[in-house]
């Protein structure tokens, strides 16, 4: 047999090879996705009612715009008497935090609980634990309308 031919068929062999190598390589490196079943969802509301058994009102038209506020109610602290003309929806993140409407209808919130807030309607919170409350809060409102309507101002909400 020629050299050439022999070259040629252990080039072939080597190419054949590398090749192998190049595929189990990948392979064994190949990291699996983690398995989907691990992934959990919790539903935390799904409501057409606020906390108050009061029926949500209907969007208002308008450009949507979505607001997300992390606020923070140092411990023996009060709010001063508010409402939302919007739709708003939080979680209790840290905390106690106390919600009490015009009319004493009461809610307690403890860490990792929900709140679907009452729409249009007088109402304050206050934090009567000892460390300070943190909830964030979803608002779903229309560009150019306010989130929070009262004599004074309650919470800064900077611009973003």
């Amino acid at each position: 047999m020629p050299l050439g031919a022999i070259c040629k068929r252990k080039n072939c062999r080597m190419k054949k090879l590398i090749y192998v190598m190049c595929c189990a390589l990948l392979l064994s490196s190949n990291v699996p996705a983690e398995d989907i079943s691990a992934v959990q969802v919790d539903v935390l509301a799904k409501t057409d009612f606020s906390w108050d058994g009061s029926r949500l009102p209907d969007y208002p038209d308008g450009t949507p715009e979505i607001r997300i506020l992390r606020i923070k109610i140092p411990p023996g602290a009060q709010l001063p008497l508010h409402k939302h003309p919007v739709i708003n929806a939080g979680m209790l993140l840290n905390g106690e935090l106390t919600v009490v409407t015009e009319d004493n209808r009461t809610l307690r919130l403890k860490t990792g609980e929900s709140i679907v807030e009452v729409v249009n309607k007088w109402h304050y919170g206050k934090n009567e634990g000892n460390k300070t409350a943190e909830i964030l809060v979803f608002y779903a409102g229309v560009l150019g309308t306010p989130i929070t309507v009262t004599g004074v101002p309650i919470i800064n909400t900077p611009e973003k």
